[in-house]
């Protein structure tokens, strides 16, 4: 496949996978199994790092290794991985909410956190009707759309200056070894980033709140949220994993491969990489915050 017929073969990758996720029932191998609130925090701190990872990514190259060092960063997530990472660092925001979180716990102490479980795991759209919930949802809301949009912004850029770079001579030479390139960025991504807490809360409380809209994502990881105040981790499998995220991210990285397996010189990696690495991933989150 050459880089031109490429664009092709992203139609017919969208309609097998769409396929796929017709004949994938809910709760199946896209499920995770819930942890105690250290796992949770490692799920949202695994997504938050390779978002940090991403954006971080210079469009100003200058050389062959370059392009290698910034495949390596776009290419270290796992789609689903980064899909339960994502559900958790919604959680962790929704947990920043004062009145959500006080509310949960009175409902606990009043002896009523055994049915609310039940209840959330089974509908996690119920959670809007717990005081605060509303309020949670538009942070957790809001977290994800600061995170998405700063990834998407950052691939404009790489991919704008993949046009630009051109000019230059190196950027024309075609890859070493693209076969081994190609393989490398799949080991990369069947490994993904490891965790880093250190700004972890900082990054989901910080910014404006705005109005949550209480997508499937958002209402997940608030349900989730309110789980690991109950302490019924064991029930919350189901709200780790969402289909229409899960095929976007699913996507994302398959167009990335094929896109690499096609390009020729630099400057098409470049593309790729801002492409859908950074954009593709990043309309993947801010989608799932908003809708």
């Amino acid at each position: 496949m050459t880089f031109k017929t490429y664009a092709a073969a992203r139609i017919a990758a969208a309609c097998a996978l769409t396929l796929a996720a017709c004949a994938t029932a809910p709760g199946g191998r896209h499920a995770a199994s819930p942890g105690p609130d250290p796992q949770l925090e490692a799920k949202a701190q695994a997504f938050e790092s390779f978002m940090r990872r991403g954006r971080s990514i210079s469009p100003e190259f200058s050389g062959p290794s370059e392009v290698s060092d910034a495949l390596a960063a776009g290419a270290s997530y796992e789609p689903v991985a980064l899909e339960s990472g994502m559900i958790a660092y919604a959680a962790l925001a929704a947990l920043q909410e004062p009145r959500f979180v006080a509310s949960v716990r009175a409902t606990a102490r009043g002896r009523g956190g055994p049915d609310l479980a039940r209840r959330l795991a089974i509908q996690p759209d119920s959670i809007g009707d717990l005081p605060g919930a509303r309020a949670a949802e538009a942070r957790a809301s809001a977290a994800l759309s600061r995170q998405g949009e700063a990834l998407a912004s950052g691939g404009k850029a790489v991919k704008a200056a993949s046009y630009g770079i051109q000019r230059q001579a190196w950027a024309k030479a075609k890859v070493a070894d693209p076969q081994a390139r190609l393989a490398r960025v799949k080991q990369i991504g069947g490994i993904g980033p490891r965790p880093s807490g250190a700004v972890l809360y900082r990054t989901a409380a910080a910014g404006p709140v705005g109005g949550g809209t209480g997508s499937p994502v958002v209402r997940r990881g608030v349900a989730l949220a309110a789980l690991s105040l109950l302490g019924s981790r064991d029930r919350a499998g189901s709200l780790t994993t969402e289909p229409k995220s899960a095929m976007c991210l699913r996507l994302a990285k398959l167009n990335f491969h094929q896109c690499l397996a096609s390009a020729g010189p630099y400057y098409e990696d470049i593309y790729c990489l801002g492409q859908h690495a950074m954009i593709d991933p990043g309309r993947c989150v801010t989608e799932a915050a908003v809708r």
